[in-house]
């Protein structure tokens, strides 16, 4: 068993690896839901050390911590007690107290959690795993005149697909720079990562799909319409796209992490509203680690 450190998620596609075996039975840590994670730690990665953990070539566990408190990691179900591992060294890197999200369907790594004293949050924001097959798909809905569905076309595109994140979430940390460089990290295609053009030609809404070729499951990460766009059915619509691309290039599950409390219920009633339904959710730990 060797274990190799690294500032900041170095090891994208080791960790990647590990997603890929396990994410049929737990449903969580899609490679696409990696490499978003890793694309928006691109600029600060020697704050973020990571390790892996490996045998023959094979990754066993992993763990990332991003400062200044948030702890993610994996561990194969088959070697459970890696989580013990994955623990004390964090302890050994992190200042103070973590935050640890794990789903429900990794019950090996609560129990490592428990048994190290960390404490279950009683309630707060969580993330419910959603999914739904690719058969049977709805076509995709009509779009109000003037509106198109298409990949990213060029610069233009990207900036407006960038700056449409941006409006969406309120936030600043998607650049164009920083898309950019997502477009250039496995597993992403442009075919999967699909905008929706106004009338005057700006990007309004998008889904960025990412597609786990070994296992036929495409994930939503992320999907946003821009405030003065909403309540036209965009979303709807490119998502549906995106489903259909999945199915185009093979696949036969799709999933999306939404949030599952009340305070920000709107996404998950529109993915209920397509067919998805929920196969898991996260719990939050919090606790002093320790070496």
């Amino acid at each position: 068993m060797q274990r190799h450190e690294h500032a900041g998620p170095a090891a994208l596609r080791a960790m990647q690896s590990l997603a890929t075996r396990t994410f049929p039975a737990t449903g969580y840590h899609h490679i696409g839901d990696l490499t978003w994670n890793w694309c928006l730690a691109l600029d600060r990665t020697d704050q973020c050390p990571t390790a892996v953990w490996t045998e023959g070539g094979r990754t066993l566990a992993w763990g990332w911590l991003e400062p200044p408190d948030t702890l993610m990691f994996q561990v194969d179900p088959e070697h459970p007690d890696l989580a013990h591992e994955v623990l004390a060294w964090v302890g050994r890197k992190a200042s103070g107290p973590l935050s640890v999200d794990v789903a429900e369907t990794e019950p090996h790594l609560i129990e490592a959690l428990e048994q190290r004293g960390y404490t279950r949050a009683a309630d707060g924001p969580f993330m419910t795993g959603l999914g739904r097959p690719l058969a049977g798909l709805p076509a995709v809905p009509h779009l109000p005149d003037g509106y198109s569905i298409h990949p990213q076309r060029g610069p233009a595109d990207v900036a407006g697909r960038a700056a449409a994140h941006r409006a969406a979430f309120g936030s600043t940390r998607i650049t164009f720079e920083r898309h950019v460089r997502m477009r250039d990290t496995w597993p992403y295609r442009p075919e999967h990562d699909l905008v929706v053009t106004s009338p005057a030609g700006d990007v309004v809404a998008y889904c960025q799909g990412w597609y786990d070729s070994a296992n036929g499951i495409g994930s939503f990460e992320p999907v946003g319409t821009h405030p003065d766009h909403r309540r036209l059915g965009l979303a709807r619509a490119v998502c549906t796209a995106v489903l259909h691309a999945f199915a185009d290039a093979g696949g036969h599950a799709a999933v999306v992490h939404s949030r599952g409390d009340g305070a920000y219920p709107v996404p998950k009633r529109l993915y209920e509203s397509m067919g998805f339904t929920a196969y898991t959710r996260t719990r939050t730990y919090t606790g002093a680690p320790t070496g």
